[in-house]
């Protein structure tokens, strides 16, 4: 089997650095970025030449094209594209100044869309290639006390699966990756909390910013059991449009497309009734 070039976003920590260490121990090679260099210094002081490293913010629209290029350039060619960054924001939405909701959705929303814009060219013109987006349950699941981090999830889940069709006349694949909850530190450590509103204590839009300061939670997903899941789907032809990783994943997913089918279904009479109806 012929070694693949990797191109991964965010890889000092969760399914980034765990799927860097399971590549460049498998062989593959790796470009990743990071926004602290010094986070993955022991990898590089490993690996050496295997791990192409650049320091980057997503939120930099021009330091992402830069780095897209700059990669292509130097390595040759990508075969996967991972989007990764990114980090929550938990709480009610009335909670979050306006500067966190732009951040939040320029990380985990434009931040993907432009490193996938900027790949798209480069892997059109060399003929094959994969775009594999870590999203999560939460871009077809919505609870209380997640809506912010929800707008941007369920919004790059749109973008991703019309790329699908876009990419397919190209041979490149796109795979939008929903995990659950995963021992990793993005419950307790990148997930971020706005300023409290007393009126939300008690109520299910607070829920989660409880859960978060408790930090007793235990997350059911191995964090290594899904990123291997995610590096064996880059082998899968044709691309795999989604990978539901973890039961609590799948459970909420099962339950939320269920509950849609069956609320579509009884608005069907009344959605035929208000097709335009050309008079005889």
């Amino acid at each position: 089997m012929s070694r693949r070039t990797w191109f991964i976003t965010g890889i000092s920590s969760g399914f980034g650095r765990e799927m860097t260490q399971q590549l460049l121990e498998g062989g593959d090679r790796v470009a990743g970025t990071v926004r602290k260099p010094d986070a993955i210094a022991d990898l590089k002081k490993k690996y050496g030449d295997q791990l192409w490293v650049a320091e980057l913010d997503v939120t930099d629209v021009s330091g992402v094209h830069s780095v897209v290029d700059r990669a292509f350039a130097e390595l040759g060619s990508l075969d996967v594209v991972v989007n990764n960054a990114g980090y929550g924001l938990m709480g009610p939405a009335e909670e979050f100044s306006d500067a966190q909701v732009e951040h939040v959705l320029d990380t985990n929303l434009l931040g993907s869309i432009t490193v996938s814009r900027s790949a798209i060219p480069r892997l059109r013109a060399q003929g094959h290639g994969r775009i594999i987006q870590i999203s999560t349950f939460g871009g077809l699941v919505a609870f209380p006390g997640g809506s912010i981090y929800h707008a941007g999830k369920w919004g790059i889940e749109g973008f991703t699966e019309a790329l699908v069709g876009e990419l397919a006349p190209f041979g490149i694949g796109v795979t939008l990756v929903e995990p659950g909850g995963a021992r990793t530190n993005f419950r307790y450590g990148s997930s971020r909390l706005g300023t409290e509103i007393e009126a939300y204590r008690g109520t299910p839009g607070g829920a989660a910013r409880k859960m978060i300061e408790d930090g007793t939670s235990v997350p059911v997903g191995d964090p290594a059991k899904m990123a291997a899941v995610i590096i064996a789907s880059a082998g899968q032809n044709p691309a795999p449009k989604r990978l539901v990783l973890g039961s609590d994943s799948y459970n909420f997913v099962h339950k939320a497309l269920t509950d849609r089918l069956a609320e579509l279904e009884a608005q069907r009479e009344v959605a035929f009734t208000t097709d335009f109806v050309e008079e005889a």
